[in-house]
């Protein structure tokens, strides 16, 4: 009989420690998954960190394209403006090789009274001013549109077939004389002159 109550006893122990092991193993299991106070918070300042990164680099990225924008605006507007600060100097240049020009062709004179000299001057003076004019035709064919220039094109020819018949009507005055060539090329000249005035103060930009 005391043999039977010591193994229930005994057998009763055994139970109760079994059930104490297994307790403090699950206690166990639980702490050592379970993140400490301080790991949460490195956790949390971490994932702040990243947010405000990514927010820094989003913001950077941002003022990145705004100052792009605005340096592409300054470019067009300082292209524009060098545009037409250079058609501005491009014509007041002509203007003044208009007076550079007519101060030129007044300081030929002749060497003499002879008709040839007389015509020399006058041929050497239309030159000039043909030269130029030449010159100045090509300036337009840079700067105007393809339809203009086609319009100043049909306009110059009709010019030339004008200024060809003017200086021949004017010579026939003296037909036959001395003075007939002379006075054709003096008015192919001053025509060519005038021109030259039309297109510069007209027509170019």
């Amino acid at each position: 009989m005391r043999k039977g109550i010591l193994m229930v006893m005994l057998t009763a122990a055994i139970l109760i420690l079994g059930a104490c092991n297994n307790s403090s193993a699950e206690s166990d299991h639980e702490t050592e998954h379970q993140p400490s106070a301080g790991e949460a918070a490195s956790a949390i300042k971490e994932g702040s960190s990243h947010e405000e990164l990514n927010t820094e680099q989003e913001g950077t990225a941002s003022d990145s394209t705004i100052i792009n924008h605005k340096n592409d605006q300054e470019k067009t507007v300082s292209r524009a403006s060098g545009d037409s600060e250079a058609a501005d100097s491009k014509k007041e240049e002509y203007l003044q090789r208009l007076k550079d020009t007519k101060a030129e062709a007044d300081q030929l004179k002749e060497t003499d009274s002879s008709t040839f000299a007389l015509k020399k001057v006058a041929n050497d003076k239309w030159e000039i001013w043909d030269d130029l004019l030449n010159e100045i035709y090509g300036v337009l064919q840079e700067q105007l549109p393809q339809d203009e220039m086609d319009r100043l094109r049909e306009e110059q020819r009709n010019w030339i077939k004008y200024r060809d018949e003017t200086a021949l009507e004017e010579s026939q005055k003296y037909k036959g004389g001395t003075h007939e060539h002379l006075e054709y090329v003096t008015v192919l000249a001053r025509l060519t002159e005038e021109r030259c005035i039309e297109l510069v103060e007209v027509y170019m930009m």
